[in-house]
């Protein structure tokens, strides 16, 4: 398994268990500039074998990159929207639409890396994470890669008003990336275990699992969409959605730990707190 890893002290490419050093010219950004043959040429050109680093500390995979996302690709997506919504007719119409719902999600700063805080809204009664298979493209639209993204959401916000979307979805801290990014060459994400595990104080109040199988629409079909009429100079990220969806009696509490993990992929683990009011 082959994968992209950015740690404090630089970049790297994990390799069989073996850690192989980029050039310190060699960043994300440069690296998703360039097309998908270049970039796999950089990687088995450039990178040097070295030790482990010693306690390495993970860094979101993300540097200049815009995070979007997809919403409702999962039928349990739909239900859970349609439950929280004043009116359920919009969502139902985008699950069967050839046209997905994709929105802004964050820009780089409000993402958060492996073992960061995550942040909830000051003003929402009811905050979720969604686990999601999160895909790394380069400027060409390109599948680079695969991560694991996580899309905290406020659904209290969110189902009073569609119109309220972008507050739901957009804050300091609302979403995490990483541990790594698994290189597209290496892994197929067809079929893919989701899990996602809430902590709190010792103790599990929500766990729940999906499988990249029940997505209604592909990655090539969502990655179209986005591309049409914009460009990403170093290239983007896309959040495709979630199939695992706590309760109502359900919300992230200050102090929580989320737990998400993709089969082949990793875990991703962040601690949550409150934006103070």
């Amino acid at each position: 398994m082959e994968q992209l890893i950015r740690l404090e002290t630089g970049l790297f490419v994990q390799r069989d268990g073996t850690w192989n050093r980029l050039g310190a010219g060699t960043s994300l950004d440069s690296l998703l500039a360039q097309p998908l043959d270049e970039v796999r040429r950089v990687l088995e050109r450039e990178a040097k074998a070295v030790d482990a680093p010693a306690e390495p500390k993970e860094l979101a995979p993300i540097e200049s990159q815009e995070v979007w996302a997809a919403g409702v690709t999962y039928k349990r997506s739909l239900a859970a929207r349609a439950e929280e919504a004043v009116s359920p007719d919009p969502y139902e119409r985008v699950y069967t639409a050839a046209r997905p719902e994709l929105f802004f999600k964050a820009t780089a700063s409000r993402v958060r890396g492996p073992g960061d805080v995550i942040n909830i809204r000051s003003d929402s009664t009811w905050d979720v994470p969604e686990p999601e298979l999160a895909v790394v493209c380069n400027s060409r639209m390109e599948v680079v890669g695969y991560t694991i993204g996580n899309d905290v959401s406020s659904r209290s916000i969110e189902g009073e008003n569609t119109l309220y979307l972008p507050q739901a979805k957009v804050f300091d801290g609302c979403c995490a990336l990483g541990p790594a990014v698994v290189l597209a060459w290496d892994y197929v994400p067809d079929d893919r275990r989701i899990t996602l595990q809430i902590n709190r104080a010792g103790s599990v109040v929500y766990a729940g699992e999906t499988s990249t199988s029940a997505m209604q629409r592909n990655v090539p079909e969502l990655l179209e969409y986005l591309g049409r009429d914009q460009s990403f100079a170093h290239g983007c990220v896309l959040l495709t959605g979630t199939g695992v969806v706590p309760p109502q009696d359900v919300t992230l509490q200050d102090g929580d730990e989320v737990v998400i993990a993709i089969d082949g992929i990793g875990v991703l683990s962040n601690p949550v707190r409150r934006h103070p009011v």
